[in-house]
Order: structure tokens, then C-alpha cells, then sequence
């Protein structure tokens, strides 16, 4: 969830949603809602130590009083969630089991176990879970131990993403990183233990980096194990730490070249390992991607509760509050803590569905890029695009073999320059 606030326009009520979210009384679009997928997202804003490079929504302070301190943190969350039901029940919107719960900081294993486990209790009581449903928490290795992943199993929680980012001790301090690099295969090994599935969040291009350090995080997280690796390339946001830093010359600013030799060398070193990319950067063991991951990337709907947290129903986006006292006392106060939304118009929407299907491993159909009336090849493809899908091939951006039948799929040149590519398909 993104932390920045967006300009939008403010709620009709302070318990209301949007009237673009409302669903009618017809018949099919009630079954078509209740089909689409529904997801969960918890917002936990409280960090030990806010790293250099970090612009997300998170704080030091786990003390700020009005409902928003970490020991009631957890009552204010519970105060949304009903405030969010009854708004959506209004609109008419049909209940739906949630199908993902994510939970996701800032650190929320910063807060105890048991609370914890009692934010999944809340999503229960308030949507219900769907059988089989995913249930992730992001976590800093060095905020659990094993009794502490073991209350997480217990409660219902069935993934645990720990935030490795490197393996090497200087590139750990450059990112402000309080964990040791011996600790991440400890926290590995106990939440496998306790039944726990697991994934590594990795960080390339940190000022400093060189390919050589890369290779020993992707080595040392190979031997780990997890059954999940994300990697993203470092992005140094302005008003940052770390940004200043590079804007006085203290650090180096990262190359393009050197981060696309780097995405280059962890996809070969994961696919040699068993890790299968389906996601631009994310890898997995077969049979156990993310599925919350899919749900932005595949358009569900969800609901993200707390500070900042930014939720999506339909064709509308809305996000909170940001700070978190702000946040909590409007909650206190039975206002849904919406500071803004927007109606995502349709030229918006297809420009999203293409930027994020083509990031997917089985890519994009190129029928469903085709306009009414438009003339199409035998697979499907619109003759418009013939020419640019070709020169795309060639240029080693797509592969060949999906685009005669009819999907554009990016190859690995392809995938470091995705943004062409969806440019391209959407003139």
C-alpha cells in the first residue's frame, strides 16, 4: 500500500462509501460481485528503526496515545474493520470471504504474538476466511523467535515474509538494517518448523553494492530454502534518508546497467535453484506463489485497514488517513478514517490491466486488446499491433512462440523493459 495521499474527493458521509461502489439491485451484477475475489490488507505502521531508504507509512514512536499507541492499536483496528462492514453491507455490497489477509508495516511483529494473531480473528469475525485462505505477515528477523512464529501458526497465519534485503554485513548497515545475516536462516528453520510457509524479501542496487556482494545474498538465500523470493531494485524516493545522502555525494546513485545486470544474474541463480519467476520480481517454488501478491496485480477487490492503508471496490480506490493519531481519532469518532477516493475511468483501468498482466509469467491474451470491430489475425491478435508484437520479437523483448499464439509474454530482456512494452500495446 502506497503511504502517499493522492488528491481525491472526500466521502459522502462520514460512514459512507462512494455511490460508484454501490451495487445495484440486478440480479447478475449482484452474482457477478460476489465472484469477484475479495482480499484483506492490515496496516501495522510501528518500526524499531526507520531505515534510511524507507518512505513507506511507518513510525519510531509506538507511544503516540488517542488510540493509536501499540498496546491499543489493535482495539482501533477492530473499530475500522466493524465501521468498514456496516459501510459496505449499506452499499450493498455482498458479503464475501476473504481470500487473502495480508499484514504488513512498517514491522507488525512488533507488536506481541497475541495481538498479532488477534488482528486474523478480527478478519474473521468481520468477512470471514474462505477455505484454504492465505494468510501472510511480513516480519524482521530479528522481532520473532519460535514460540513467537508458533502463536502465529496456532492463531491461523500460514505465511511469514521475513525482510532480508542483503547477507552482507555493509550492505545491511548502508539500508539501516538491524538484523545479522545469521539470523535469517534461524527464523527460516523455526517457521518452517512450526508448519509456517516462507519468503525472503531481497534489495538490489543499494549505493555500494557490487555484483559480487549480489551474488552472495542470492547464494546465501538459495541455501536457505524459502519457498518464495522477492527481489525489487532499490528505489532511493525523494525526501529519504538515504536520498539526501546521495544528493550530498555521501553515496553513490545506482546504475541502470548495473541493476539490470543484477535482476539478470538473480534470475539465472533462482531458475538454477527450482525458483520459477511469475511475477517480474517475484520467484517461488512450483506451486506456491503469493496469492495476495495476485490480487492487485489481477484486480480483486480489497479492503486495507489502518494509517495509510489504501483499499479498492470496483472501480474505485480509496485510501486512509495517514498519520496514525489523525487516523485513530476519526475511527473514535465512527468516521470511516477515508481521507480521499478516486473512480478509476476505463482508458485508466486498461492501461492498468495491460502494465500488470504483461508482468505475469503467462503474460497477456492480445485478443483483449482489440477494439470493436477490429480487424484480428487467426489467433486473435489485432492487425494494428502485428507489426509492433513483431518488432518486439525480433528484438528479443517477446517471445516468439506465445506471440503466434496470440499472448504477448515477456521474455528476460523483455521483463527489464516492460514499460515500453505495455507503452507500446496500449497507443
Amino acid at each position: 500500500m502506497s503511504p502517499r495521499q493522492p488528491e481525491g474527493e472526500p466521502l459522502p458521509g462520514a460512514g459512507e462509501l462512494p455511490a460508484q461502489v454501490r451495487a445495484t439491485s440486478s440480479g447478475t451484477e449482484e452474482e457477478t460481485l460476489r465472484e469477484r475475489p475479495f482480499s484483506v490488507y492490515l496496516h501495522v505502521p510501528y518500526c524499531r528503526v526507520r531505515c534510511g531508504y524507507c518512505d513507506f507509512n511507518t513510525y519510531t514512536n509506538l507511544a503516540m496515545g488517542g488510540g493509536a499507541s501499540a498496546s491499543d492499536y489493535v482495539d482501533t483496528l477492530a473499530d475500522e474493520l466493524r465501521l468498514a462492514r456496516a459501510a459496505m453491507d449499506r452499499a450493498g455490497l455482498p458479503g464475501r470471504a476473504a481470500r487473502t489477509v495480508f499484514v504488513g508495516g512498517g514491522t507488525p511483529t512488533m507488536l506481541p504474538a497475541g495481538d498479532l494473531a488477534r488482528t486474523l480473528t478480527l478478519v474473521r469475525d468481520t468477512w470471514g476466511l474462505a477455505d484454504g485462505a492465505e494468510v501472510t505477515t511480513e516480519a524482521n528477523p530479528e522481532t520473532v523467535d519460535e514460540r513467537y512464529l508458533a502463536a502465529l501458526a496456532q492463531a491461523g497465519f500460514t505465511r511469514v515474509s521475513f525482510g532480508m534485503q542483503s547477507s552482507v554485513p555493509h550492505v545491511l548497515r548502508t539500508l539501516d538494517r538491524t538484523h545479522t545475516p545469521e539470523r535469517v536462516p534461524q527464523v527460516v528453520a523455526w517457521a518452517r518448523g512450526v508448519g509456517l510457509e516462507t519468503s525472503l524479501d531481497l534489495i538490489y542496487g543499494t549505493p555500494g553494492e557490487s555484483l559480487e556482494d549480489w551474488r552472495r545474498s542470492l547464494d546465501a538465500a538459495v541455501e536457505i530454502g524459502p519457498d518464495h523470493l522477492s527481489a525489487y531494485a532499490l528505489v532511493i524516493e525523494e525526501g529519504t534518508r538515504m536520498w539526501t545522502q546521495v544528493r550530498r555525494g555521501e553515496l553513490p546513485l545506482p546504475t541502470d546497467d548495473d541493476e539490470a545486470a543484477k535482476y539478470e544474474l538473480a534470475d539465472a541463480v533462482l531458475g538454477r535453484a527450482g525458483y520459477e519467476w511469475y511475477e517480474i520480481s517475484n520467484w517461488a517454488r512450483p506451486g506456491h506463489p503469493c496469492l495476495h501478491n495476485q490480487a492487485y496485480w489481477r484486480d480483486w477487490d480489497w479492503w486495507g485497514a489502518g494509517p495509510g492503508a489504501h483499499s479498492h471496490l470496483g472501480e474505485v480506490r480509496l485510501w486512509n488517513t495517514k498519520h496514525p493519531v489523525a487516523w485513530a481519532g476519526q475511527v473514535a469518532a465512527g468516521r470511516l478514517p477515508v481521507a480521499g477516493h478516486e473512480a478509476v475511468d476505463a482508458p485508466a483501468r486498461e492501461l492498468e490491466r495491460v502494465m500488470l498482466g504483461i508482468r505475469m509469467r503467462e503474460g497477456l491474451g492480445l485478443s483483449s486488446l482489440a477494439r470493436p470491430g477490429e480487424e484480428t489475425t487467426p489467433s486473435g491478435t489485432p492487425r494494428r499491433l502485428v507489426p509492433v508484437v513483431g518488432d518486439f520479437v525480433a528484438k528479443g523483448l517477446l517471445d516468439g512462440a506465445a506471440a503466434l499464439a496470440g499472448r504477448a509474454v515477456l521474455t528476460l530482456r523483455g521483463r527489464l523493459m516492460a514499460d515500453t512494452v505495455t507503452r507500446a500495446l496500449t497507443d
